[in-house]
């Protein structure tokens, strides 16, 4: 499957990787395992990439996130589709550098605009803060 999906499919994946993280205690490569297994899902290796990557740098990732929201506003209120995101674009921004931010930025917008109800402009805010930093 690897170079066969588009970079935003690819993305697409990992976002949802992400996401269901949040839920699950188990590891990135169990939740893959499974998810190939019970649902005949085959992951892109940027996909896994970025989910082992946030997942590794969670709190680094989270902190930035932090830093930048406005103030009376804490991770725990960000709703779960909307952190996954800027989770996977923060990744992106700060450890991969083929990435442009505003790549990572747009495709985040992308992300939120499909999955999450009306939170892109957020989304967009706070990865413009981090990205002006």
């Amino acid at each position: 499957m690897d170079n066969k999906i588009s970079r935003f499919k690819a993305r697409e994946q990992g976002f949802i990787l992400i996401f269901e993280k949040i839920f699950n205690e188990e590891s990135i490569d169990v939740i893959i395992e499974n998810a190939e297994e019970s649902r005949e899902i085959a992951f892109d290796s940027y996909a896994k990439e970025l989910a082992n990557g946030v997942y590794e740098n969670t709190e680094t990732i989270d902190e930035c996130i932090s830093a930048h929201l406005k103030k009376g506003w804490s991770i725990k209120r960000i709703s779960k589709p909307s952190l996954a995101i800027l989770r996977l674009a923060v990744y992106e921004m700060k450890y991969n550098d083929d990435i442009p931010d505003s790549v990572a930025i747009n495709e985040a917008v992308e992300l939120a605009k499909k999955y999450t109800i009306d939170e892109s402009k957020f989304v967009n805010g706070v990865l413009g803060a981090i990205s002006r930093e």
